[in-house]
């Protein structure tokens, strides 16, 4: 049996993706090439916002005709939207097959030998201990360190379908760091949904970060995301600015400039506390790149306090800035609040934001001009073959002249030109 697989979302979709090709790999499924080819599809999905569901919807719509011509061909939902409505989608007349949650992927194999199927788990503390994901990525990699969150922001519905935070052991994270550098895969970045609450025995986050840096020391790169404001520490600070494997970039949602809103958001830092973060980040690494997520429209938001997420924005200046407009999650709290605001005055916010940080961006990229940068090139352009494209130690995109023999290697070119999403290099 053929399957497909389809993902949605965040980078740690991407790496469930790849522990459930490992899962039916090791079942003796065989990954096909296309959906042409596939007896099973499989949609790894999101629910942080409604628009991604929707577009899951939409792809399921278009692919059940497949049905007619192969009467035996699956639709399969995994991820964060089966655990939160899998019962739901079974239920409804869409073509679906089987739902499963996000800890029972272990399971799929014995599933998908049922004729339908719901696996959905409330209780389980799944960390796929033992298990190494098949790591797609070209040259990058993402490795899980952690599972779950315990910040419960009151717009989002991670907490509610991921579960609570739990740490994967440090051996199993080293396992799977050293089989994706032993593929080639030289930038390696960790996941979790707070990773500065990773905790394993006596090993804290920063502890983590100087332990694989020393028992890999063929890895070029280290990153990592997402650090919550919070607990963003000192020491965390520190082998930031000592450890040379981590690279000069941090990305540090604000989601909004204005107190009031950040305590209704449930976040537990004030815009002074997440200021001082900032200052001790550009203190310790001067260089460091900043990047954010930013949410316009939240429920009971005044004018003013919007203005307040601008004028942040204004004096933090990020590299990048993932601007999103509120999007009501049933079974957050903030869904249940009665000040929602008109779709209309969202998308407007939205746009005066996405117009803002565009700007704030070209001037960064272009302050890049005439600097030296050092670039790990992981594939061709996509507009010529003459040219090679990859990421700067401080994530941004940059191009430069080469072939295919630069690919996976470490280059030192000179920006030329900038656009506000791409370095122009020589």
């Amino acid at each position: 049996m053929k399957y497909y697989i389809e993902t949605y979302g965040c980078q740690m979709n991407v790496a469930d993706s790849e522990l459930v090709l490992s899962i039916l790999n090791e079942a003796g499924y065989i990954q096909a090439d296309s959906i042409d080819d596939a007896d099973i599809l499989l949609f790894n999905t999101c629910s942080v916002r409604d628009h991604a569901e929707q577009r899951v919807l939409g792809r399921i719509s278009n692919e059940r005709h497949r049905k007619k011509d192969k009467p035996h061909f699956k639709i399969v939902v995994l991820g964060c939207m089966a655990q939160r409505i899998g019962q739901r989608l079974i239920n409804e007349d869409l073509g679906i097959d089987y739902t499963v949650g996000v800890d029972q992927y272990r399971a799929l194999p014995h599933i998908l030998a049922r004729e339908t199927g719901v696996a959905l788990d409330f209780n389980s503390q799944e960390l796929y201990e033992e298990l190494l994901p098949v790591h797609q990525g070209s040259r990058c990699a993402y490795v899980t360190i952690m599972r779950g969150c315990n910040n419960f922001c009151s717009y989002c519905i991670v907490p509610h379908v991921r579960g609570r935070e739990r740490s994967r052991p440090y051996l199993d994270i080293l396992h799977d760091v050293q089989n994706a550098i032993g593929n080639g895969m030289m930038d390696i970045t960790l996941l979790g949904q707070n990773v500065n609450s990773y905790h394993y025995r006596d090993i804290e986050f920063p502890q983590l970060l100087k332990r694989i840096s020393q028992d890999v020391p063929d890895m070029l790169r280290l990153r990592f995301v997402t650090s919550h404001p919070k607990d963003l520490s000192d020491a965390l600070v520190m082998e930031m600015a000592d450890n040379p494997k981590l690279c000069e970039h941090i990305h540090l949602p604000l989601q909004s400039g204005n107190d009031e809103i950040l305590h209704r958001m449930n976040r537990n830092y004030s815009y002074k506390h997440y200021l001082d973060r900032i200052l001790a980040l550009r203190s310790a690494i001067p260089d460091i790149s900043l990047t954010t997520d930013l949410i316009a429209g939240f429920p009971g938001e005044s004018e003013a306090q919007f203005e307040d997420t601008l004028a942040a924005m204004r004096e933090i200046e990020y590299d990048y800035a993932f601007c999103f407009k509120y999007s009501s999650r049933e079974g957050t709290e903030a869904a249940g609040f009665i000040e929602q605001l008109p779709e209309a005055i969202r998308l407007e916010r939205l746009q005066r934001m996405i117009d803002l940080q565009r700007e704030i961006t070209l001037k960064k990229f272009r302050e890049q001009i005439g600097k030296r940068v050092e670039v790990y090139v992981e594939d061709f352009s996509k507009k010529s073959k003459s040219m090679v494209s990859g990421k700067t130690r401080d994530y941004k995109i940059a191009v430069l002249s080469g072939d295919g023999s630069m690919i996976g290697k470490l280059k030192t070119a000179e920006v030329i030109d900038a656009t506000a999403g791409t370095l122009i290099c020589r």
